[in-house]
C-alpha cells in the first residue's frame, strides 16, 4: 500500500507537470490504488508549481513587472501548458459542432484550428498578466491558494462527471470517497492556513468549476479530460481577477 502511494504522488508530478520523474519498468501505474494516490496529490502538484513560481519571483524581484511575467509564464511551464492545450482543443470542438462536425473527432486530432489558438493565446495572456499583477501585489498565498483550489475541485469534478475517455473513466472509478475526503481535508486544511478566506474561494471556484464544465458539456456534448483541463484555466482564470479585484 505504501509503494502505491508513493508510485502514484509520483505519477501525479509525472502526469501533470515537467518536473523530472522516473519509474522502473516494473512499475504497474494502471493499479487502481496507484491512480487513486495520483489523483490524491494532484492539489500538491497545484502548491509545488505556485509556490516555485513565487519563489522564483522573490529571487527576480528587482526586476519588477519583468520579473513578475517571466515568473508567471514559470508556472505554466512547470505544468507544460497541460491545460492551455486543453482550451485549445474544446474551442476548436465547440466550433466544429456549430459547423455540424464532429466535436469528439476535432478533440481528439493532434493539430490545433484557428479559433483554438486564438482562444488559447488570448486566455494564456490574460492569466499570465493576473498572476503577474497577483504577483506584484504580494498576494503570495492567495495565488498559492488558487493553485490547490482549482485541483481539488478537479477531483471534485471527475465524481461529477460521467466521461468520454476510457483514461478518465478509470481514474473516476479509483477515486473511491476515501481518497476525495482525505485530498479534500488536508489540502483545504492548508489552504485556510495560506489564506483566511480560502473557503470562500474554495466555494465560489466550485460555482465557477461547476458552471463552466457543465457548459462546455451543453456546447460539444461529452466530457473529457481536455474539458477538465479547460476547467481548471477557467477557474484560475476567474480567482485571479477576484482575488485582484
Amino acid at each position: 500500500m505504501l509503494k502505491n502511494i508513493y508510485l502514484g504522488a509520483k505519477f501525479s508530478f509525472s502526469y501533470f507537470s515537467i518536473l523530472p520523474i522516473s519509474f522502473k519498468e516494473s512499475d504497474d501505474l494502471s493499479q487502481k490504488e496507484l491512480l487513486a494516490s495520483m489523483l490524491f496529490f494532484l492539489p500538491l502538484v497545484g502548491f509545488v508549481l505556485a509556490t516555485g513560481a513565487v519563489v522564483l519571483f522573490l529571487f527576480l524581484n528587482s526586476l519588477s513587472w519583468f520579473g513578475a511575467l517571466i515568473s508567471a509564464t514559470f508556472y505554466m511551464m512547470l505544468y507544460g501548458f497541460l491545460h492551455t492545450e486543453a482550451i485549445m482543443d474544446v474551442a476548436d470542438a465547440i466550433y466544429a459542432k456549430h459547423s455540424g462536425k464532429d466535436a469528439y473527432e476535432i478533440i481528439k486530432e493532434p493539430t490545433v484550428g484557428a479559433m483554438g489558438m486564438l482562444y488559447g493565446t488570448s486566455l494564456m495572456a490574460i492569466k499570465i498578466a493576473g498572476i503577474s499583477y497577483l504577483l506584484m501585489q504580494g498576494y503570495f498565498m492567495e495565488f498559492i491558494a488558487i493553485a490547490v483550489i482549482s485541483r481539488l475541485l478537479l477531483l471534485l469534478l471527475f465524481r461529477v462527471h460521467r466521461f468520454r475517455s476510457s483514461f478518465a473513466t478509470m481514474l473516476k472509478a479509483s477515486l473511491t470517497p476515501p481518497y476525495l475526503i482525505g485530498s479534500f481535508v488536508i489540502f483545504s486544511t492548508i489552504g485556510y492556513l495560506l489564506v483566511s478566506n480560502f473557503m470562500i474561494l474554495l466555494i465560489l471556484g466550485l460555482l465557477f468549476a461547476l458552471i463552466i464544465s457543465f457548459s462546455i458539456k451543453s456546447k460539444i456534448g461529452f466530457v473529457n479530460g481536455d474539458v477538465l483541463g479547460a476547467t481548471l484555466e477557467g477557474v484560475e482564470i476567474l480567482l485571479l481577477i477576484g482575488v485582484n479585484l
